[in-house]
C-alpha cells in the first residue's frame, strides 16, 4: 500500500480508526492478538541446552573429562563418578550465572526502550512503542524517536532525520499533502515518518500504518541483528589477565607433576592431581562472575532510578571527577509556580504553590482582579495561548503533560479565570514555530473571531527584549527607548535575584498583506508585554548530594539557560558555588575558544544563559584538563555533548529519545541525587569486582603452592585430586558471588576518583593476593606435616586435615577481602549473603568429612575434635597475622 498517495480521510478508513478519538483498548488488544507486538525480530539466542553444553568447552575441563574417562577405564569408578559429578555441578553453576546475566541485560534493554504518545479512548497517553498497532494515532516532537511507520496528518515545522534508512543525514522537512507520483523512494515520501527515525525539529501527528517487521526498518532488520557487544573494558582486561594466569597456572602445575614424578610418585596419580590442580587454579569463572556482578549492580541502580544503557559506564562512574548538571528538574523540583508578574513598570504577586489551580493576585498587600488591568490580562492570556502544555488530573493531583514551565503559565492563567478551552473558542492557532534552544523562543500565529491575525512570542526576557521595538507601558504602546530597556532589565534582575525563573511575552499584529512563513519573519519588531517570574524550588536532597560529591573529590558544575543572577542564587543555596568561584554566561562563552576556556575552566562552577551547543565546548575543555566528565541533558541539541562526555546522562522524564540514545545512563526521576547514588554504586561495583578477584586468586595461589612445596620437600600429596576439585567448587563459587553483593564501605564516597587507567592490581592488590596465597599454602602444608609427622601410617587422615585447613583458611580469608584495610574494619554480619555462603561451605565440608557414604569418594576420615583446634588456629593465621601487622603499623607514632 502506497500510503503517501492517500488523503488523511482515506487512511482513516483503510486502517479503520478515528483521527479524533484514536482506538479503544478493546480494538488495540484485538489487533495485538492478530498481528503481534510492534517489534523487530531478533537473531535467535542459543538454546538453554547449547548454553549448558558451552560450559564444558573450556580446554582444561575437556582434559579433566578425558582424565576421568581414563580413571574409569583403569577401574577407578568412584573417582571417575565423583569428578564427573563435580564437573556437572560446576557446569550448572556457570550456566545459571550466564542465564542471570543474560536476563538482566534483556530487562535492561526493555527498560530503556522508547515510549510514545498515543491517542487512546480520546485521551493522549504515554505507552511503550512495542504496544503500538496499525490505526493508532501518535504525536511526536523534537527529540522523539518515531515508534512505527506513520502517515502524517498534522505537522508544525516538522523535520525528521532519516539517515538510518536513507543514508542522508540532512533532516527532511515534512508535510501532510498526498503525493501522487507512483513508486517513489523512502527519502521522497515527505508525508510519511518511519520507525527508528528521529524528529530534529517541530512536531507532528500521524496514523500508524506499519508495525514491527512490516515497517521500512523491518525490511532491513537483518542488518540490525548483530547485537552490540556488552563486554566492558574491565571484562576485556580480565579476559587477557585470565590468559596470562592460565599460562602461569599450567607452568606451575607441570612443575608440580614433574617434581612429584621425580620424587617417586605414581605418574597416573600425579597426572590426575596436576589436571585437577590446573582446573582449580585457572579462574575460568572470573569473566562470568564479573558479568553477574555488573548485572546485579545494574539491577541495584535501577532500584535507585538509574538505568545503565551501556555497561562500560558502570566502570567509568567510579572515575568521574566532574558532574556537569542541568539545573531545572535535576537540581530543582521542576514544579514551576508563577509567583510574580511584571508589566509596564507594575509588579503583581500570585498566591498558590505547585499546580494548585486556586490562587489570588495582589498589587502590594491589596488583592486585585487581574481582568481589571489590560496589560496583566494580556500577559496571562498570551502565556496560555502560546503554549502546548495540558493539565491532567491524576487521582487527586494535577499533573502537567508537557513542559513544566508552560504548565506554570497555564496554571497562572487559570487562577485569573483564563482557560485553554475558553481561548480555543476565541482564537484559532494558524501556525506554530516550536521552541528552539538556540533561539530560546516559541511563537504562534493566531486569528481572532474578527479575522485579525497576530504573532505571540514567549521566551527568555533578554532575548525578547532584543527583538522588540516597542513596549506596553501603562496599557499603551510606547517605542522601546533606552530608558524603557533599562527599566525592563532592572525588572529582570530584580526577579532573578529572588531565584525566580523568568519568561517574557511579546506580540505583534500582522497586516493583511503581510506574509509570515518562518520564525525569522515572526520574531522581529515585537511589542514587549511583560514577564512572568516563577519559582522552581531546589530538591531538598540535592544540597547533601552536592556535599557528598565534594567529599568524594567530584566537582559539581551547574549549567542552566536561566538568568545569571538566578543561577548564582540557586547555586549558592545548593553549596555549588564557593566563595570566589566563577560564573560564566553564554555570551562570554560564545566568544571563547576551547583553549581559552581551558585556562579558567577549573575555576568556573556555574554556566548561565547557555545554549546546549555550549555544553560540547565545556566538555572538551574539562577533558583536556584531564577530568572524567559526566554530562546531563534532555534535548536534541544536548546529544553531541552527552555523547562526547565520558558518562552521558539523559533525563528519563523530560529527556528526548535522541538524548537517551546518546547517553550511557538514564535518570528515571531526573534527580541530581540519583547521579550521586549511581556514582556510589559504580564505585562499589568496581570495588566488589576487586574483592572477588583478590579472593579467587589468593585461594588459587594457596592451592598451587601447597602442592608445589610438598613436592619440593619430597612429601606425599597433601591433597588428592577429588579434594582439590571440591575445594574449588565449595569455597570459590558461593563466597565469591556473595562478595559481588557486598555493601559499599563507609569511606567509598570519601576517596578521590579512581584514575581511569588504574590497573586491576593497583593499590597493593597484587601483593595482597601473593602474600595471602603464600600464607594459605604454608599453613595448609604445616597442618599436614604436623599430623603426618605424628602418624606417617595414616596419610589419608593427614590429607583430610590439610583439606579442612585449606577450606577454613579460604573461608576466613573471604572476610578479610571485604575491606582494603583489614578484617577488623567491617562488621562481618553486614553482608548476610556472605555469612550464609560461608556457613553453607562449612556445612558441605563437614558432610564430606563425616558422612560415611561420601568418605570413600573424597578419601576423608572423621577428624578428632582436638585437631579442629589445630585446623582453626592454622586457618586464622593468614588473615589475623597480616591484619595485626596492619593494625600495629597504623597505630605506630611514625604512621600517625
Amino acid at each position: 500500500m502506497n500510503w503517501y498517495e492517500l488523503r488523511s480521510e482515506e487512511v482513516e478508513k483503510k486502517v479503520n480508526t478515528s483521527l479524533s478519538n484514536g482506538l479503544t483498548e478493546q480494538e488495540v488488544k484485538q489487533r495485538q492478538k492478530q498481528f503481534g507486538y510492534n517489534e523487530l525480530k531478533e537473531a535467535e539466542r542459543p538454546s538453554a541446552l547449547l548454553l549448558f553444553l558451552a560450559q564444558f568447552k573450556d580446554f582444561m575441563v575437556i582434559v579433566l573429562l578425558a582424565a576421568t574417562l581414563i580413571s574409569g577405564l583403569l577401574g577407578e569408578y568412584i573417582d571417575a563418578i565423583a569428578i564427573m559429578a563435580i564437573v556437572l555441578i560446576n557446569g550448572f553453576l556457570g550456566f545459571f550465572q550466564e542465564r542471570k546475566a543474560e536476563k538482566s541485560l534483556q530487562a535492561l534493554k526493555e527498560l530503556s526502550a522508547p515510549q510514545v504518545h498515543a491517542l487512546r479512548n480520546n485521551e493522549w497517553t504515554r505507552i511503550p512503542s512495542k504496544e503500538l498497532v496499525v490505526g493508532d494515532i501518535i504525536k511526536f516532537s523534537s527529540g522523539d524517536r518515531i515508534g512505527a511507520d506513520v502517515r502524517l496528518i498534522d505537522v508544525k515545522s516538522l523535520e525528521i532525520e532519516e539517515s538510518a534508512l536513507t543514508g542522508e543525514s540532512v533532516p527532511v522537512a515534512k508535510h501532510v499533502s498526498p503525493i501522487d507520483q507512483g513508486e517513489i523512494s523512502l527519502g521522497d515520501q515527505e508525508n510519511m515518518a518511519f520507525m527508528g527515525t528521529m524528529v530534529t525539529r517541530g512536531s507532528g501527528v500521524g496514523v500508524v500504518v506499519g508495525t514491527g517487521m512490516n515497517t521500512a526498518m523491518g525490511q532491513i532488520a537483518e542488518l540490525l541483528q548483530s547485537a552490540e557487544s556488552m563486554m566492558t573494558p574491565l571484562q576485556r582486561r580480565l579476559e587477557q589477565l585470565g590468559k596470562i594466569l592460565i599460562s602461569v597456572a599450567l607452568v606451575l602445575t607441570l612443575l608440580v607433576v614433574v617434581v612429584g614424578v621425580i620424587n617417586g610418585h605414581d605418574l597416573y596419580n600425579m597426572f590426575l592431581a596436576g589436571v585437577s590442580l590446573a582446573v582449580a587454579a585457572i579462574p575460568e569463572g572470573l569473566p562470568a562472575i564479573v558479568t553477574v556482578a555488573l548485572s546485579l549492580g545494574v539491577q541495584r541502580m535501577i532500584k535507585k532510578n538509574a538505568i545503565v544503557r551501556r555497561l562500560p559506564a558502570v566502570e567509568t562512574l567510579g572515575c568521574a571527577s566532574v558532574i556537569c548538571s542541568d539545573k531545572t528538574g535535576t537540581m530543582t523540583q521542576n514544579k514551576m509556580t508563577v509567583t510574580h508578574l511584571w508589566s509596564g513598570g507594575k509588579t503583581w504577586t500570585v498566591s498558590g504553590t505547585g499546580y494548585d489551580l486556586k490562587g489570588s493576585f495582589f498589587a502590594g498587600e491589596k488583592e486585585i482582579q487581574p481582568t481589571d488591568d489590560k496589560s496583566l490580562q494580556q500577559l496571562l492570556t498570551f502565556g496560555v495561548l502560546c503554549n502546548n502544555a495540558v493539565l491532567k488530573r491524576n487521582d487527586d493531583e494535577i499533573v502537567v503533560d508537557g513542559d513544566p514551565t508552560e504548565g506554570a503559565l497555564v496554571v497562572s492563567g487559570i487562577k485569573a479565570g483564563i482557560t485553554k478551552d475558553f481561548l480555543t473558542n476565541q482564537f484559532e492557532i494558524i501556525e506554530e514555530f516550536p521552541f528552539d534552544s538556540g533561539r530560546k523562543m516559541m511563537s504562534v500565529i493566531v486569528k481572532d473571531k474578527t479575522g485579525n491575525q497576530f504573532v505571540i512570542t514567549k521566551g527568555a526576557p533578554d532575548v525578547l527584549l532584543g527583538v522588540s521595538e516597542s513596549v506596553l507601558w501603562n496599557n499603551k504602546q510606547q517605542p522601546l527607548s533606552e530608558e524603557y530597556k533599562n527599566k525592563i532589565k532592572d525588572a529582570i534582575e530584580d526577579l532573578a535575584s529572588n531565584a525566580l525563573r523568568t519568561i517574557a511575552v511579546s506580540f505583534k499584529p500582522i497586516r493583511q498583506n503581510q506574509r509570515i512563513s518562518n520564525e525569522r519573519d515572526a520574531e522581529c519588531d515585537l511589542t514587549f508585554i511583560g514577564i512572568q517570574g516563577m519559582i522552581d524550588p531546589p530538591r531538598p536532597e540535592v544540597k547533601a548530594a552536592v556535599k557528598e560529591c565534594k567529599d568524594a573529590g567530584i566537582k559539581t558544575i551547574m549549567i542552566t539557560g536561566d538568568h545569571l543572577i538566578t543561577a548564582k542564587a540557586i547555586a549558592t543555596q545548593l553549596g555549588i558555588l564557593p566563595p570566589g568561584g566563577k560564573v560564566l554566561d553564554g555570551n562570554t562563552l560564545s566568544k571563547m575558544e576551547v583553549d581559552e576556556l581551558e585556562e579558567i575552566v577549573d575555576d568556573v562552577y556555574v554556566y548561565a544563559r547557555v545554549s546546549p551547543e555550549h555544553k560540547l565546548k565545556i566538555v572538551k575543555a574539562l577533558q583536556s584538563k584531564g577530568h572524567i566528565v559526566a554530562m546531563t541533558g534532555d534535548g536534541v541539541n544536548d546529544a553531541p555533548a552527552i555523547k562526547a562526555s565520558d558518562i552521558g546522562i539523559a533525563m528519563g522524564i523530560t529527556g528526548t529519545d535522541v538524548a537517551k540514545e546518546a547517553s550511557s545512563l538514564v535518570l528515571l526521576d531526573d534527580n541530581f541525587a540519583t547521579i550521586k547514588s549511581a556514582i556510589k554504586e559504580g564505585r562499589n561495583i568496581y570495588e566488589n569486582i576487586r574483592k572477588f578477584i583478590r579472593y579467587l586468586l589468593a585461594s588459587n595461589v594457596g592451592e598451587i603452592l601447597v602442592m608445589l612445596f610438598a613436592m619440593i620437600l619430597s612429601l606425599p600429596l597433601p591433597l588428592v585430586p577429588i579434594q582439590i576439585l571440591w575445594v574449588n567448587l565449595v569455597t570459590d563459587g558461593l563466597p565469591a558471588m556473595a562478595l559481588g553483593l557486598d555493601q559499599a564501605e563507609g569511606n567509598v564516597m570519601r576517596r578521590s576518583p579512581r584514575h581511569p587507567k588504574e590497573g586491576v592490581f593497583a593499590r597493593g592488590l597484587g601483593w595482597k593476593i601473593v602474600s595471602r596465597g603464600f600464607l594459605i599454602g604454608i599453613v595448609t602444608l604445616a597442618a599436614f606435616m604436623i599430623v603426618y609427622g605424628r602418624d606417617p601410617n595414616n596419610l589419608g587422615y593427614a590429607q583430610t586435615v590439610a583439606f579442612a585447613t585449606l577450606v577454613m583458611a579460604q573461608l576466613i580469608h573471604v572476610f578479610d577481602c571485604r575491606s582494603e584495610r583489614s578484617v577488623f574494619h567491617r562488621n562481618p554480619f553486614q553482608n548476610m549473603y556472605l555469612v550464609w555462603a560461608v556457613l553453607s561451605s562449612v556445612a558441605l565440608m563437614l558432610v564430606v568429612i563425616y558422612y560415611p557414604p561420601l568418605q570413600p569418594i573424597f578419601h576423608t576420615y572423621p577428624i578428632d575434635p582436638r585437631d579442629w583446634l589445630l585446623i582453626i588456629g592454622m586457618s586464622a593465621i593468614p588473615t589475623f597475622l597480616l591484619a595485626g601487622a596492619l593494625l600495629t603499623r597504623s597505630r605506630s607514632p611514625k604512621a600517625a
